[in-house]
């Protein structure tokens, strides 16, 4: 019994400090619309990957039926991947990540293009497009990083006098991880076949969003990671469209038909096949029911609370994102709130979390940086329902009324609409 009673009161020690978050998490509901970051596996996936961590653990290159029958599996998941995207399952080559797939699609086309060291992208590309790119530069390759108005969109024409001769790709994502606003990607494609420059899109917040058809769009790379469309984190891929050069990344064995050395991650490439058949089948409901419940959200938030305006685009934007400007407070403080209700959000991509810097999509759009600091984003996602945007609206308001009661930048009493957003930079700026 006295044992006992010290471990109750370590516990509840190491709770008051916050070293105990597996006993918070079950002991309270969490209300998770942070799905752009990462989403919750379905129970579906789990239950297909299981096997593989239990019983089919065997090496699909093994020439044993053992290892044989699990690279039949692998074979069927790659089939189920290639559907999700339009293309076929020799085009799908399977990686640890999005960012090692956006890597090797950028390093694939300097390396098959040794007189080309030009690489045209935009400025609110994810990191695994912007950092890479920056180290390039510093080992003598030139950057361009196209600007975007204060919508968060693309001057076409602009992309297109921008390739040169030497460019060696353009990389332009699908749809922004912090926005949710979509790329004219077709029309990119069309334009980089015009130009004879290879096209790689990071589609990594499309999948189960937006129909996809890499195919038909004409992209020679696409990227995609699988826990943002309820699989577990640790696998991706890369879509490489036939018949275009490609030198791998990972040099290793011949697995993936000699494009990415490495054994294969067997349970996690058969739970990303099921969890593309899961993103096809609710491809409707994410376009109907999880587009109607963030409209909720979203005009709910900007008409309750002041001084209050959306970032981006109203479209065309992913169904599920809702970028949210909240003036006179900052992100820091609203997520801290929200985390102590069990509300779970961001203030931009999970990749920059921790950064004292304003998000670099936001400063893009020519977002002033003290507006910047207060954006929250929101992303819903399957799971969620009604009862947990009620609860949200529930809080929001009273949570941002308490900051800013605090904040050495207090509104106006009576301010009901806030300023739009500020002009974009001119194009100039953002060209490196």
């Amino acid at each position: 019994m006295l044992a006992l009673a010290l471990l109750g009161r370590v516990l509840t020690l190491l709770r008051r400090r916050g070293m105990a978050p597996v006993a918070d998490m079950t002991e309270r509901r969490i209300y998770y619309f942070d799905n752009n970051a990462t989403t919750r596996v379905a129970p579906e996936v789990v239950d297909a990957m299981i096997p593989f961590l239990r019983d089919q653990w065997g090496n699909p290159s093994s020439a044993y039926r053992f290892g044989s029958q699990v690279a039949k599996r692998v074979d069927e998941a790659r089939e189920k991947v290639a559907a999700l995207i339009g293309a076929e399952p020799r085009e799908i080559v399977f990686t640890s990540c999005g960012t090692e797939s956006n890597n090797a699609a950028v390093q694939s086309a300097l390396a098959t293009q040794p007189c080309k060291r030009h690489i045209l992208t935009t400025a609110v590309e994810h990191s695994a497009i912007i950092k890479h790119c920056e180290a390039l530069r510093k080992q003598g390759c030139e950057v361009t990083f196209l600007p975007v108005d204060a919508d968060g969109m693309l001057d076409l024409h602009l992309l297109d006098q921008s390739i040169r001769t030497d460019t060696a790709i353009v990389s332009v994502m699908w749809a922004n991880n912090e926005t949710g606003v979509v790329f004219p990607i077709e029309e990119i494609a069309a334009i980089c076949r015009s130009r004879n420059v290879l096209f790689h899109t990071d589609a990594t917040q499309a999948p189960g969003k937006l129909k996809l058809d890499a195919g038909g769009v004409g992209a020679d790379f696409l990227t995609l990671s699988a826990h943002k469309l309820h699989a577990p984190k640790g696998i991706g891929l890369l879509y490489v469209r036939r018949r275009t050069p490609f030198q791998p990344y990972l040099m290793g064995g011949h697995q993936e038909r000699g494009k990415r050395g490495g054994t294969e991650n067997v349970a996690g490439i058969v739970a990303f096949g099921r969890a593309a058949e899961l993103a096809l089948a609710r491809l409707e409901e994410e376009n109907t029911t999880v587009r109607a419940l963030r409209d909720r959200l979203e005009d709910t938030i900007l008409g309750a609370v002041p001084n209050t305006v959306r970032n981006g685009a109203k479209e065309p934007r992913l169904p599920n994102t809702s970028n949210i400007a909240f003036d006179f407070v900052e992100a820091e403080g609203i997520l801290m709130k929200l985390d102590e209700l069990g509300i779970c959000v961001s203030s931009g991509s999970a990749c920059t979390t921790g950064s004292l810097n304003p998000s670099h999509v936001l400063t893009a759009m020519g977002i002033s940086a003290a507006r910047a600091k207060g954006c929250v984003r929101f992303s819903l996602g399957f799971y969620n329902t009604a009862e947990e945007v009620d609860y949200l609206l529930t809080h929001v308001p009273r949570v941002i009324a308490r900051l800013r009661e605090s904040s050495p930048e207090k509104p106006a009493r009576h301010a009901k609409h806030a300023p739009g957003p500020a002009p974009a930079l001119p194009a100039h700026s953002l060209q490196k």
